[in-house]
């Protein structure tokens, strides 16, 4: 075992948080290490996350829309699926985004060690390498960057290959004729959108009363309308009881809120309930890092742990468990490290949903001003009123911004509509930069564009937005 390698600084785990802080304490000067098992950076995200779902999520787009251009007067053949062929699109964007952070690395004369790391003591690890091989590494400064996993149900522990969490989707080994979605949230209904336009017979079963917990309940109806219209059933108030693996499929019992129980089979089963930071097997016990109750590491707000040597940034640090906010979290880590004056203190981190339509929001949303019984001035924009929607044939979206009546502060922006994820940043901005209604008003905007909406939106606190009545706020 040697015991003769030393870093500056080194960054366990090389998805958008630890690649992004490793990449600027490089930058910085620093001598850097990054340990991590994959032969390129991406972690998660790249390797089987918001990278391949965002591009079979593009082909769903794609398709839907095919189907959906008969109403404008061109029609297409039905579309034929090569299951190999786009397999393997996706594949290969994965390969030129990891490839292309592999050249940064050696760029910047980054010391990538293909392993795992377990902590020693507070300044010291010890690196189990691919081939086995163990050697140690003392270190000045680490950034936990070990990201999650999916949650997992004892009654799914199954080896069958027809049970998946959102890896095993991604991977698309095939198209099921029928996939029940355990779970409605972001990644169940991303994946949903993606199997029902190549076919599937999708069917989502959440426990609570309402899909994608945390938003707003009015951009919420928005996309479930749309989503019944392309699943076979969302099932809410309802759980699974219990799974049996019968032959050729997978049977599932289901018991709803009146205790009403149904057993339906189906091809596969996407088990998607959330997801839990890697916090475990790092030898953390070894350090005076704390480790709350749901396995998250405690840390500063400059994401500084209890022990002054060790930070951790992204899903090991708490929620939200998003890639961009793990980057700006790497990021603040790394400059703390250097002694800048900085801290951790987002006051928007957007929250996107990739489906059909987009949801975004970001800042204080309309559920969370009603349970802090804060006075906000809510602004509906409908697409109804957009010339660029009509245009597009998507009427069914909505802008609504959160306003202080006395202040006229953008407190929080919601949007749901084809390039929500897009439009989300212009408020991530506003609310940032303390703007006002008048800001966003006064604000030009290009016509004919769906970026109008946030302008009318803000026009609308004062009661003359162009494109809809209605009476000014008393």
């Amino acid at each position: 075992m040697s015991t003769q390698n030393k870093a500056d600084l080194v960054v366990i785990g090389a998805g958008p948080g630890g690649y992004a802080a490793a990449f600027l304490a490089a930058d910085l000067g620093m001598e850097v290490t990054v340990v991590d098992p994959a032969e390129n950076p991406g972690g998660v995200c790249l390797y089987r996350g918001c990278i391949p779902s965002k591009a079979l999520l593009h082909v769903a787009k794609l398709k839907n829309e095919t189907e959906e251009s008969k109403n404008w007067g061109i029609e297409f053949q039905p579309p034929k699926i090569d299951i190999e062929k786009l397999r393997g699109w996706k594949d290969s964007v994965i390969t030129k985004l990891t490839g292309g952070l592999g050249q940064l690395v050696k760029q910047r004369k980054i010391n990538h060690l293909h392993g795992k790391a377990f902590f020693l003591d507070s300044n010291t690890l010890e690196i189990t390498l691919n081939d086995g091989t163990k050697e140690t590494l003392s270190f000045n400064h680490a950034v936990l960057a070990t990201g999650s996993r999916p949650t997992e149900i004892p009654i799914f522990k199954t080896d069958n290959p027809r049970v998946m969490n959102s890896t095993g989707a991604l991977e698309l080994a095939d198209i099921p004729e029928s996939l029940l979605i355990v779970g409605g949230g972001y990644i169940g209904l991303e994946m949903g959108t993606v199997y029902a336009a190549l076919g599937t017979k999708v069917t989502v079963v959440e426990m609570l009363p309402g899909l994608l917990p945390g938003a707003d309940r009015d951009v919420v109806k928005i996309l479930q309308r749309s989503l019944e219209s392309r699943f076979e059933n969302i099932l809410l108030n309802t759980k699974v009881e219990g799974i049996t693996e019968v032959d050729g499929a997978i049977k599932v019992c289901l018991v709803d809120k009146e205790n009403t129980k149904q057993e339906l089979q189906f091809d596969k089963v996407l088990v998607s309930i959330g997801r839990v930071p890697n916090s475990n097997g790092l030898g953390l016990e070894n350090t005076r890092v704390k480790i709350n109750a749901k396995g998250f590491v405690q840390v500063d707000d400059q994401r500084r742990t209890e022990e002054p040597s060790i930070y951790a940034i992204g899903d090991i640090a708490g929620e939200p468990m998003l890639a961009h906010k793990a980057s700006h979290e790497g990021r603040i880590a790394v400059e703390a490290i250097a002694g800048h004056k900085v801290v951790y203190e987002p006051r928007a981190i957007p929250a996107v949903v990739f489906t059909d339509p987009e949801i975004a929001w970001c800042g204080l949303t309309e559920s969370e001003a009603k349970e802090q019984k804060r006075d906000v001035a809510v602004m509906r924009f409908p697409w109804a009123a957009s010339g660029r929607a009509l245009t597009l044939d998507r009427t069914d979206g909505l802008t609504k911004l959160l306003i202080d009546p006395e202040t006229e502060q953008i407190l929080g922006m919601c949007i749901a509509g084809p390039g929500a994820g897009e439009l989300i940043a212009e408020g991530v901005l506003a609310i940032e930069m303390a703007a006002v209604a008048t800001d966003l008003k006064m604000s030009i905007h290009p016509h004919p564009t769906l970026s109008e909406t946030l302008m009318e939106s803000a026009e609308m606190f004062f009661g003359h937005a162009t494109h809809v009545y209605r009476p000014k706020r008393k």
